[in-house]
């Protein structure tokens, strides 16, 4: 069950980083628009969207989930800057959305690439 549980769980989160990637690919503009904001150049998008799907697969194969979720979190992190507009409560939503998934991936960062949950072996996490 636990199996189960996590593969789910990573298939919800890569979903969001997908949808991420699709919609930098078909509508850079916005993404670009957040960058030159923050003085950044907007080819930057090209990168990002790359990342999104790259981790996006990789966490429902399961390859090195605690790297990717470790790296998505810190994702998660530095880009709710770009929505840190406390005048603007749907950004501060986002804001608050990134941190929270964030928080998710630390959780499944935790579990290890190899947690056992089987009867008895079960890592100690106290």
């Amino acid at each position: 069950m636990d199996k189960m549980l996590n593969l789910t769980g990573r298939v919800l989160i890569a979903a969001l980083f997908a949808a991420g990637a699709v919609q930098k690919l078909t509508d850079p503009g916005a993404v670009e628009g957040l960058l030159a904001g923050a003085g950044l150049p907007g080819w930057l998008v090209w990168p990002a969207a790359a990342f999104n799907a790259l981790a996006a697969v990789a966490l429902i194969a399961g390859v090195a989930p605690r790297f990717w979720a470790l790296a998505l979190a810190g994702y998660c992190m530095v880009t709710s800057a770009f929505h840190w507009l406390p005048d603007d409560p749907w950004q501060m939503s986002i804001v608050i959305k990134n941190w929270a998934i964030a928080g998710g991936l630390l959780v499944l960062a935790s579990q290890g690439p190899k947690a056992d949950h089987s009867a008895g072996r079960g890592r100690d996490h106290s």
